[in-house]
C-alpha cells in the first residue's frame, strides 16, 4: 500500500497501475466510529483485485493501491489490503499486519460506535486474525457468497439482519408491532425469512415491541432475556444464552432494540466460546458482519469472560468432538450460494445468487482460494468433513 499526501490522480506506467478505493468503498458510521468496511466491501474488494491481476493490460504491472495520509481512510485501506493478503494470498496475520507498519504513517485503531472518541478499540490486526480464524472454520467463504443477499437484508427496510455464523445465528433489529414503524418489520415478515432459512427460535434482550406469539403462531420458539439497553448481561442470561443455542439443531435469530450492542455481547460470547476467539476477534468478526456491533464497557465485559469462555468451549468440544482441541469446519458459510435451499420455493433464489456469484467473483489465478483450506497431510478425510480442525497455535 503506497501512502500519498495528496488526491492528485496517479497515473499508471508500463511498470505499475495504481488504484484507489477511498471514494468506492466507505464506511457509514453510527457515531465516531469509522470501521473496519464491512463484509459485502471486502468481498467486492476481493473481486476488483482478483480482476486487476489477471486483466491483460496489467500483465506484467505491478498493482499498487494507494491512499492519503488521512488517517481513517488510511486505515480502512490497510485493513482491505491486509485481508486480501490473509484471504487470497495466503499471508498470515502478522506478517500482513507487519508489512503495513513500515510506513511512518501510524494506523489508528477502529473505535467502537460512541459519539466521542473512545478507549474501547480493535486493532488492524484483531481483525485480521478474526477473518483467518472465519475463513479456515468457513464461518464465510468468498467462492460461495451471495454479497447482493448479504447488502440487501443488512438495509433497515429490508429487515437490517446479519448472519454471524452459518446456520446458527442472525443478529436483527427489533420487530414491531406498530406498521407505521420505519424501524421495525413486523413478525411476520421476520417469519418468513426465517423459514426459508432454516431459523426456528428467536431470543429478545430488549423490551417489548412486538407480541412474541405473533411468531410463535407462524412456528418460531421465543424466549425473553432481557437486559438494560446498554449494559451486559449477568451470568444467568449468558449461560442461558448459550444452553438455547447449543439445545437447538435450527439456527437462532438474536434481537435487542438495534441488534448491535446486546445482541452481539451474546453472540460474541458464543464466539469465544465455540471458535476460541478472543474477545477482541469476536467483536471484529461481529463488526465486519455487522458494523457497530458492541458497544462501550460491553467490550470489557467480554474480555473478562475470555478464559472462562475458552474453557467451557474446551469441556464442550471434549465432550461432543472427543478433545477440546477440535471444532466442527462448516460445510456452507453465511449467505452460501451452495447450500441447499431449506423449502422448494428458495430454489429459483438459490439460482439466481449463484448466477450472480460467477460473474462477480473468480479466485487469483496466481494464488488458488481453494489451498487456504488445505488440512494438511495428516489429515486423511476432506476439510469440509473432518470434525478435528485444530483450534490452537493461532500466534
Amino acid at each position: 500500500m503506497a501512502t500519498f499526501r495528496t488526491n492528485r490522480p496517479r497515473p499508471s506506467t508500463t511498470k505499475l497501475h495504481y488504484f484507489k478505493t477511498d471514494e468506492f468503498f466507505v464506511y457509514s458510521p453510527y457515531f465516531a466510529d469509522f470501521g473496519p468496511l464491512d463484509l459485502g466491501q471486502l468481498f467486492r474488494y476481493c473481486a476488483l483485485v482478483n480482476e486487476k491481476l489477471s486483466s491483460l493490460a496489467n500483465e506484467g504491472k505491478a498493482i499498487v493501491h494507494w491512499t492519503t495520509v488521512n488517517p481513517k481512510k488510511r486505515a480502512n485501506s490497510a485493513f482491505l489490503i491486509a485481508s486480501y493478503a490473509v484471504i487470497e494470498l495466503k499471508a498470515t496475520p502478522k506478517d500482513a499486519f507487519r508489512a503495513l507498519l513500515s510506513s511512518r504513517v501510524p494506523l489508528p485503531p477502529f473505535q467502537d460506535a460512541n459519539q466521542a472518541n473512545s478507549i474501547y478499540t480493535i486493532r488492524l490486526l484483531d481483525c485480521l486474525n478474526a477473518l483467518n480464524k472465519a475463513f479456515f472454520f468457513r464461518l464465510v467463504d468468498f467462492y460461495d457468497f451471495d454479497v447482493e443477499t448479504y447488502e440487501h437484508y443488512s438495509q433497515v427496510d429490508n429487515g437490517d439482519l446479519n448472519w454471524i455464523v452459518p446456520n446458527k445465528l442472525v443478529a436483527f433489529a427489533r420487530p414491531s408491532d406498530d406498521p407505521r414503524d420505519p424501524n421495525g418489520l413486523p413478525p411476520e415478515e421476520y417469519s418468513k425469512y426465517f423459514a426459508a432459512k432454516g431459523v426456528g427460535t428467536v431470543v429478545r434482550l430488549n423490551k417489548s415491541t412486538y407480541d412474541s406469539r405473533r411468531f410463535v403462531w407462524n412456528g418460531v420458539a421465543h424466549y425473553d432475556l432481557y437486559f438494560p439497553d446498554g449494559t451486559a448481561p449477568n451470568k444467568t442470561i449468558l449461560v442461558n444464552f448459550l444452553q438455547i443455542c447449543e439445545s437447538v439443531p435450527h439456527a437462532v435469530a438474536v434481537h435487542c432494540k438495534a441488534g448491535l450492542g446486546r445482541t452481539g455481547c451474546l453472540i460474541g460470547a458464543y464466539l469465544v466460546k465455540h471458535y476460541r476467539m478472543t474477545a477482541l476477534e469476536a467483536i471484529a468478526w461481529l463488526r465486519i458482519c455487522r458494523p457497530g456491533s458492541v458497544i462501550g464497557h460491553q467490550q470489557s465485559w467480554l474480555e473478562s469472560l475470555e478464559t472462562w469462555l475458552h474453557r467451557q468451549g474446551d469441556d464442550y468440544r471434549a465432550w461432543k468432538f472427543g478433545s477440546s482441541d477440535k471444532v466442527a469446519v462448516h460445510r456452507y458459510g453465511i449467505y452460501s450460494v451452495e447450500q441447499p435451499p431449506v423449502s422448494p420455493s428458495s430454489s429459483a433464489v438459490a439460482l439466481t445468487a449463484r448466477q450472480t456469484r460467477d460473474a462477480l467473483y473468480q479466485p487469483s489465478g496466481t494464488y488458488p482460494f481453494w489451498a487456504w483450506y488445505d488440512p494438511g497431510p495428516s489429515s486423511g478425510r476432506s476439510v469440509w468433513e473432518v470434525y478435528g480442525a485444530p483450534l490452537r497455535g493461532w500466534s
